[in-house]
């Protein structure tokens, strides 16, 4: 649930009035532009959604007579409306306001245009509103890159993490991360309020990143785009070689291509994850080294071929 001061303190809304019904919550991410209803058909009126008011709305409100203003606009200050937000700087009807006053109804402005403002407020209602789920691993954003490291516990998760910010990479999230999916396509991650900018190393205890390394060292969220699974290094165990695997994790019901990196003594786990996101981004970008030695293996042996037949 999201109340109307959240929108307006994170969005850096104007107040218009009622600022004391700031308390009212918001429990729908769909914005309503109510143009049928400023005609009078109210069938399919959805109360529940924050009212979003723009130039035609507005401009066809002027027409409007003293009488079917007082009416329509009762009708639309409906007891679950979370509030009105009038755009582009446009005058708010006088009517609007008084009404609204009296049913506890708060009224937020913007210069903003009316589809780029209902686009914000969406996606903040979005992400806010969306289920979260708890998962175990370390969240860093590496060359831009949101990288989540999982495996077993004591395997080195928030070591490879901290060797990571020491880098100059950011942490968003250490042991527990919480995820929400964005879209069908996207989930991000974010760390557990109680958890911000926090990280545990054994020996150590308790460290804040942000106090040790800058505000640069640290994010709120980011998209999980990789996921790096660490396991111990067994002689026996098969390992991907030429990057050919196609793995993936299922998060939020969205899936996250995976890769397995061996830890073993000796091994630079954090470099490791450094070129593993510049060769994702590369991958990502149209160019694959998988598919240039393949090339190349390919191109050597036709030649072996055409110098064995003659």
């Amino acid at each position: 649930m999201v109340q109307m001061k959240d929108i307006v303190n994170q969005l850096q809304l104007d107040v218009y009035s009622g600022e004391e019904y700031l308390d009212r919550s918001v429990e729908s991410s769909e914005i309503s532009r109510p143009g049928l209803e400023l005609t009078g058909y109210f069938n399919y009126y959805p109360a529940d959604r924050i009212q979003m008011l723009g130039k035609k709305e507005i401009t066809f409100t002027e027409k409007m007579t003293a009488i079917e203003k007082d009416i329509i606009f009762k009708k639309l200050s409906a007891r679950t409306v979370p509030c009105f937000v009038v755009a582009r700087g446009l005058k708010v009807p006088e009517e609007l306001v008084e009404i609204t006053q009296k049913k506890g109804i708060p009224i937020i402005s913007s210069n903003i245009s009316t589809s780029r403002l209902s686009g914000i407020i969406s996606n903040f209602l979005e992400s806010q509103l969306a289920e979260r789920v708890s998962i175990h691993g370390v969240l860093v954003e590496v060359y831009g890159l949101g990288v989540l490291i999982q495996g077993s516990s004591g395997i080195g998760k928030s070591e490879t993490g901290l060797e990571l910010i020491k880098k100059g990479h950011r942490l968003i999230a250490d042991d527990r991360v919480d995820i929400y999916r964005q879209d069908e396509r996207s989930v991000v991650g974010e760390a557990p309020k109680i958890l911000e900018h926090l990280m545990e190393i054994r020996g150590v205890g308790i460290i804040d990143i942000m106090n040790l390394f800058g505000a640069s060292s640290v994010r709120n969220k980011t998209q999980i785009q990789l996921v790096v699974n660490l396991q111990d290094w067994k002689t026996d165990n098969t390992y991907d070689r030429l990057g050919s695997g196609t793995d993936s994790i299922s998060l939020a019901n969205v899936p996250v291509p995976r890769i397995t990196i061996p830890v073993s003594t000796g091994r630079n786990v954090a470099t490791i994850i450094e070129v593993a996101a510049m060769n994702f981004r590369a991958k990502t970008m149209g160019y694959d080294a998988t598919k240039k030695f393949e090339d190349n293996l390919a191109q050597l042996i036709e030649e072996n071929s055409s110098g064995n037949g003659e």
